[in-house]
């Protein structure tokens, strides 16, 4: 099983040297994956969780490709209606090119409905427009000017429909910061509606929390809680077949982003104690 980080890419904290030392870090750390965040525009609903600046995902992950060596990139997720399809596959097949093939292209349907409204895109046809991204995308990668080579796409979201396009179009199924019951509730749905489609299970891919505690959580997210904790999630979601499993250490706060050295203890305690049980 993958191991990835959700980087934060936006707050008054980030700045392009603290986003390469962000991905020096984490890969120095010996994460599989670095992942980066989507908005377009920092409207008042967007701005309320991810203040400025915000860096664009192609734009940052390009950045980052070019001061790192071994780390596959990504996004968690690209918000799929606010660009052209064509665009994207563009972007997409450059940026894995220029990297040595390490993207995994992470889309989503979106939720800021003031951003798209600045945008111009239809909040109500979000769903629409990113079934057409997708096949859009992997029509024009079949196209040797693209020289895409395989890059997975990873679609998020829980709704029957977002479950229903893993699917259909996705290569992997990606949900973020899931409790334990509703992750096992989610597979199961997954489950069902892939029989119902008479289609393959897509894999599995959570974004989950890192938040560790002293003392045990009692209702709580998935990677939430003391490390015990966060390892037995770890080792659940490995057990329930998860391919890779990215984790979040922003807790909600923006002023966290002045201080990304808390994030970085956060994550070499569970490298180091994963590498103590053996995990792999």
């Amino acid at each position: 099983m993958l191991l990835g980080v959700n980087v934060p890419n936006f707050g008054p904290g980030t700045t392009p040297a603290v986003l390469r030392d962000w991905a020096r870090t984490v890969e120095g750390l010996g994460f599989d994956l670095l992942m980066v965040s989507d908005h377009v525009s920092v409207t008042p609903d967007v701005a309320e969780q991810y203040p400025a600046p915000f860096y664009e995902p192609f734009t940052t992950l390009s950045w980052l490709a070019g001061v790192t060596e071994r780390i596959t990139l990504g996004t968690t997720v690209l918000i799929a209606p606010y660009r052209h399809p064509l665009l994207v596959a563009r972007m997409a097949a450059n940026l894995s090119e220029l990297s040595g093939g390490r993207l995994v292209l992470g889309v989503g349907v979106g939720w800021a409905r003031q951003e798209f409204a600045v945008l111009g895109v239809p909040f109500h046809r979000r769903g629409k427009l990113t079934d057409e991204l997708i096949t859009t995308v992997r029509a024009a990668w079949q196209d040797e000017g693209y020289r895409a080579g395989a890059i997975p796409i990873w679609v998020g979201g829980q709704s029957d429909g977002a479950l229903r396009r893993a699917i259909r179009l996705g290569d992997a199924w990606h949900p973020l910061r899931q409790t334990p019951d509703g992750w096992r509730e989610s597979v199961t749905r997954l489950k069902n509606l892939a029989a119902e489609e008479e289609r393959p299970l897509p894999g599995l891919t959570p974004r989950i929390l890192l938040r560790l505690t002293d003392e045990p959580v009692p209702d709580r997210r998935l990677g939430e809680g003391t490390i015990e904790q966060v390892v037995e999630d770890l080792h659940r979601l490995r057990a329930d077949g998860a391919r890779a499993v990215v984790l979040d250490p922003f807790i909600g706060d923006p002023t966290e982003t002045h201080h990304p050295e808390l994030a970085w203890h956060a994550l070499a305690t569970v490298r180091k104690e994963l590498l103590r049980k053996d995990f792999a």
